[in-house]
């Protein structure tokens, strides 16, 4: 990867599309199940969503393997996709910017009413 590409963001938008392209071979119920994990992993993204790129790739290696062996996407993930997705982003080292917003205005509202109060 060259600056270039860092700068831009091309090299992701070209991961990108051979994510999709390898899911587009899925069963249709393994392919719904991509897209749920897409989206509920995209709030543990960075700001430029380089942290998922490997989290990515290995879901959608675990839902290509089980597609090959016959599995449902049910006995491999469960009804807890959400779960699963924060799972795999690791619950404290996944914190997306929602989370490190969140903690943050907490913090200026608690200075806020302190200098209030007193």
């Amino acid at each position: 990867m060259n600056f270039w590409e860092t700068i831009t963001g091309s090299d992701l938008t070209r991961e990108w599309k051979a994510f999709e392209a390898r899911a587009q071979a899925l069963p249709a119920d393994h392919r719904a199940a991509w897209e749920r994990i897409t989206g509920h992993l995209s709030l543990y993204s960075d700001f430029t969503g380089r942290n998922l790129m490997p989290i990515l790739d290995g879901a959608l290696g675990l839902l290509e393997e089980t597609a090959a062996d016959g599995q449902s996407v049910h006995d491999v993930l469960g009804d807890d996709i959400e779960g699963f997705c924060a799972a795999l982003a690791g619950e404290e080292r996944g914190r997306g910017y929602r989370d490190r917003w969140r903690r943050q205005l907490n913090r200026n509202v608690a200075r806020k009413l302190k200098q209030l109060g007193g």
